[in-house]
Order: structure tokens, then C-alpha cells, then sequence
């Protein structure tokens, strides 16, 4: 169609080359089956693997909706066997308030997400998860239940841990103020764990575990300043299925006391000879919490949290229930902005924190005692004050080895529309060390917004390049990576780009992206936008996107 209007018919053919499948052709048949329900259907063509279907079916009605997508290969010549990817999405409000969510991705085999994985678009292609939930509102609180499983991908040279299925769940939560300017937070829950993670050599508990988490806070506050002191405890109990030394029973109680307080102050200043807002904000959390005896083997949602600015102001190193670090602790931390008088937009920030502890922490991550008085300090630093250029940097800094343990260094410079060029180093001690470059540049010819303050007429080309490359030092070798040449008549673009994704320590799938665009009309070929925006900071479409047909949006 030449409108936005929904129509039943052909839809521009995909194209592509790919590393493992070969050269893949495909034609979407888009069906227009009534205003609120569609569907499209996809022959695919690959040079390798053979004939395949792709289907999605999507529906909206009054009172649910959702989609089903189904990829099949019949017959994949490769590896010798039928293959397939289910992802379901539906929900559903029913009578009394409740509703119905369920989520559903599931493969054929455990080597899918090595040959397709651009078909499994998750930050965790080798985790795929089942889950079925729902909830009712009941005034302030909120009850649910809640069946997840997970589908683990595994490969011999790389096993990976899995988290625990909850079959079943049951909860309830309730958020709300009290007299006297009280808050206070409460959640109960029920769980089954089963179907233990991958965990060598040891043989992984299964249990029903009944929880508790509630708090009361008082929080003051006036402009320029607040202070919140809080009481929260962590209560749990656990019924294995199996004893360990003799108990299939433990439960436990763990109260923790914390004081947060901050301050904003302000004052007016100069900036590169413009009129800004300095300001200072200083922070500091107390927290005091018992030392409770925790068997290490009772953890099922329980991983300590990554040290950061975020993490290090909160009462509790690890998230989940499982799991409660004893503290009795200090966390001090300052941050200065500047900002444009005018704009409110920020030009500087800088920051510095730092943990204190009063005793030594005996409930860690890896079991040994953390009798480190003083933490790592956590630095960080961001500008654009520099006209064309955005400066990012953070740092941990250990101050007994006197090192730098992570660091997180960017710098992009931006002149223009459809002009970027952005580095990224990452430091990750002992663990990973990363370069990362990025760009959008045009290398001949005026840009679109050249050519709209020109008013030129006509076909006019233009020659941009775009990419990224991340470079593991530690390991010499490029992991990732995305390199792509656009041409813009004006009249129409063409896009030729090579992307490459790592599946291993050893292993990449490469894919070639080739499509022509007749600008106002449709796009064919296969549509690399969403990797060059995934992929390329500040990267900007030279048009415009038109996107896939509308999803239903009346009602029969």
C-alpha cells in the first residue's frame, strides 16, 4: 500500500548471505485478516539448510491479546534434523480485576542459538524462559502466582547455570503510608524451586521456601535535604526435599537498621563565560545488619550484586532473599553538577563514594571473610562542556593494591547530524579488556539536512560509512562487529552491511545484509536499521523509518 492503511498482499522480498546457512532469500505474505487480527507468512529459501516457513499471527481483542510467532525448518540439511522456534506472547484481563501474562520463547536443540541467532533477539539466547503469571490488586496490596521454566541451551565446551524453575509461586506485596508520615513496604511469598542449575561435581538442593520481607521508614525531608531512618527484616524458611546432614528444615530472622540522608546545595557560577548552577550533593547511608548464620548451599535467587554507584547505596550486597550480608557500615559519597542556566541541560558531572566498614563482613560472595576496612572508591566523570564532544569515564580504584580494577573510558565526537565517531575502552582486571570504535560519517556527498537547507531538487548521491568493531586485547582477536557503506540518491538508499557475531571462544557467524529502499515507498531486502541502531551510538536513519504494517489496533 501507498498509505499507512493495512493491506493483504506481498511484501518487499529479503535478501542475505550468511556464514552458516548460506545465501538466504525470503517474501513475506502479509494477510490482512480483519482489523484487529493479522498475519504474515514467510517462505524462506536457504542455500544450506533447505525450504523453511516463518509465521507470526497477531490478535487484539477487547479484553486480551498477543502474538504467536512459529519458524520452522523442516528439513535442515546441515545438521540432519527438523528445527524450529516458538516465541507466544499473550494476555488477558479477566472478570474481578485479574489478569493473565504469558510468556513463552522455546527452541528445537541446543545448537539453535549457534546457527540462528539473529532469531532469537534476548540478551540471553542460551535462557529461554516459560512464564505464566497472574495478579489481582486487592486495595494497597497486590497478590499474584506465577508457574517459570526455563529451556537451557547448553554447550559441552561452555555448560552454563540456569536459574531454578518456581513451580508454583504465590505472593503478596502491599506498598503504602501510615500514620504519622510512616511507609511501610511488606511482600510474603511461597515458592517451589525445582529443577536445580547445573552445578559441577555437586548435587543441587530442591526445597519449598517460605519468605517474609517487610520495612517501615520515616522519612523527613525540606528543600535542600532529606533523612530517612528505616527498620526492615529478611525472615525465611526452607523444606528440602532431601536432607542436608541430617535437616530438611531451616529458617531464620534477619533485622537490619539503616539511616540515609542527602543534601542538595546550590550555588551560582560561570561556565565558559556562561551563567551555570553548580551544585554539591553529598550522601551518606548507615547500615547496621546481625550476623545470622546462612548455609551457602540455600541459595535458589540469591547473586551478590555488581559493585557500583547504584549497588553501594543499598542495605543488602546480594539481591534476592536467600542471602543477607551482615554489615555494620558507612557509605559516604559526593557528586558536583554543572549546569546551563538557561537549558537546565547538564555540562560536568563528577562523583567519588566509598564504603567504610565498622567490623569485618563475614556473609560474601566467595565465603571468605571481607576484612577490608575501606572499599574500592568509585569514581566517575561526564561532560559535554566541550562543544562537539561527550566525555564518559568510571573508575573502581583499589586503595591496598593501588590499582585501577575496573574502568569504563568513552569519548564521542559529534560535529553534526549523520556525523559520529565514538571509542570505548573496558577494564575489567584479571577478567576482560575491550576496545570498542564506532562511526557514522558521510564520505562524499551533502546530508539530508544539507540538501533540505539548499532546496535541492532531483536524485542527488551521497556516500556515508558506518561501523563497530570490539577488540578483545586479552584475547588479540575482534569479538564483535558491524561494517556498513550507505548510498542516498535521494530518491532512493541502498545499504550493504556485514555484521559478525561471536558464538563462542572460537566460533562467529558472519551475515551479509544487502537492501535497496525507494524512499516514501518500501524497502527491499533485508533491513539492517535495527543492527546499525543496536549497534552505532548517535547513529540517525537518513530517512525516516517506515516500519512493518501497523499492528491491529480496532476492534470487530
Amino acid at each position: 500500500p501507498l498509505t499507512d492503511e493495512r493491506k493483504s498482499g506481498w511484501l518487499p522480498p529479503n535478501l542475505s548471505i550468511d556464514s552458516d546457512s548460506g545465501v538466504q532469500f525470503s517474501m513475506p505474505y502479509y494477510w490482512n485478516i480483519a482489523p484487529n487480527r493479522d498475519a504474515t507468512l514467510t517462505p524462506v529459501v536457504s542455500g544450506r539448510r533447505g525450504f523453511g516457513l516463518e509465521t507470526e499471527f497477531r490478535y487484539l481483542e477487547p479484553r486480551y491479546s498477543g502474538s504467536v510467532a512459529l519458524d520452522t525448518l523442516p528439513d535442515d540439511r546441515v545438521a540432519g534434523r527438523s528445527r524450529y522456534a516458538l516465541n507466544l506472547s499473550h494476555q488477558s484481563d479477566l472478570p474481578h480485576d485479574l489478569r493473565v501474562r504469558l510468556r513463552s520463547r522455546r527452541v528445537s536443540d541446543d545448537a539453535y542459538w549457534k546457527d540462528f541467532p539473529r532469531n532469537l533477539p534476548s540478551l540471553t539466547p542460551r535462557l529461554l524462559a516459560t512464564d505464566l503469571q497472574f495478579d489481582r490488586p486487592l486495595g494497597d496490596w497486590r497478590t499474584y502466582a506465577r508457574v517459570q521454566r526455563w529451556q537451557v541451551l547448553q554447550d559441552s565446551a561452555s555448560l552454563i547455570e540456569a536459574p531454578y524453575a518456581r513451580a508454583p509461586q504465590f505472593g503478596a506485596r502491599y506498598l503504602g503510608r501510615v500514620g504519622a508520615g510512616f511507609e511501610l513496604a511488606f511482600e510474603g511469598e511461597l515458592n517451589r524451586f525445582v529443577d536445580p542449575p547445573v552445578r559441577s561435581g555437586v548435587s543441587a538442593p530442591t526445597a519449598v521456601r517460605l519468605h517474609a520481607l517487610g520495612s517501615i521508614a520515616r522519612p523527613y525531608a525540606s528543600p535542600g535535604w532529606t533523612l530517612t531512618p528505616k527498620l526492615a527484616f529478611n525472615a525465611a524458611s526452607y523444606a528440602l526435599d532431601e536432607a542436608l546432614e541430617g535437616r530438611k528444615h531451616y529458617s531464620r530472622v534477619i533485622p537490619t537498621v539503616s539511616v540515609d540522608s542527602a543534601w542538595v546545595f546550590e550555588r551560582d557560577t560561570s561556565w565558559f563565560g556562561r551563567d551555570s548552577r553548580q551544585t554539591l550533593e553529598p550522601r551518606l547511608l548507615y547500615v547496621n545488619t546481625p550476623y545470622r548464620e546462612q548455609d551457602r548451599r540455600l541459595v535458589f535467587d540469591s547473586a551478590a550484586k555488581d559493585f557500583n554507584f547504584d549497588s553501594i547505596f543499598t542495605e543488602n550486597g546480594f539481591s534476592g532473599v536467600d542471602q543477607v550480608s551482615d554489615a555494620h557500615q558507612l557509605t559516604a559519597g559526593v557528586t558536583t553538577r554543572v549546569i546551563d542556566a538557561e537549558t537546565g541541560a547538564e555540562a560536568l558531572r563528577l562523583g567519588v563514594v566509598q564504603r567504610y566498614l565498622f567490623r569485618d563482613q563475614r556473609i560474601t560472595a566467595d565465603g571468605v571473610p571481607l576484612e577490608q576496612r575501606f572499599s574500592d572508591v568509585l569514581l566517575l566523570a561526564s561532560t559535554n562542556a566541550v562543544p562537539r564532544w561527550t566525555l564518559d569515564a568510571s573508575l573502581q580504584y583499589s586503595p591496598d593494591t593501588q590499582r585501577t580494577v575496573r574502568s569504563i573510558l568513552s569519548a564521542r565526537y559529534s560535529p553534526g547530524p549523520y556525523r559520529t565517531v565514538g571509542a570505548t575502552y573496558r577494564l575489567a582486571r584479571g577478567l576482560s579488556e575491550q576496545v570498542e570504535v564506532g562511526w557514522q560519517w558521510p564520505i562524499y556527498g551533502s546530508t539530508p539536512d544539507q540538501r533540505r537547507s539548499a532546496t535541492a531538487t532531483g536524485c542527488n548521491g551521497s556516500w556515508y560509512t558506518m561501523g563497530r568493531i570490539n577488540y578483545s586485547t586479552r584475547d588479540s582477536r575482534i569479538t564483535d562487529s558491524v561494517l556498513g557503506f550507505e548510498y542516498d540518491a535521494g530518491c532512493w538508499i541502498g545499504r550493504v552491511v556485514a555484521e559478525r557475531l561471536s558464538t563462542g571462544r572460537s566460533e562467529a557467524n558472519t551475515q551479509l545484509l544487502l537492501q535497496l529502499e525507494l524512499v516514501g515507498l518500501s524497502r527491499l531486502g533485508s533491513n539492517p536499521l535495527q543492527v546499525l541502531k543496536d549497534n552505532i551510538p548517535g547513529y540517525r536513519l537518513l530517512r525516516d523509518e517506515r516500519g512493518e504494517p501497523a499492528r491491529p489496533s480496532t476492534y470487530d
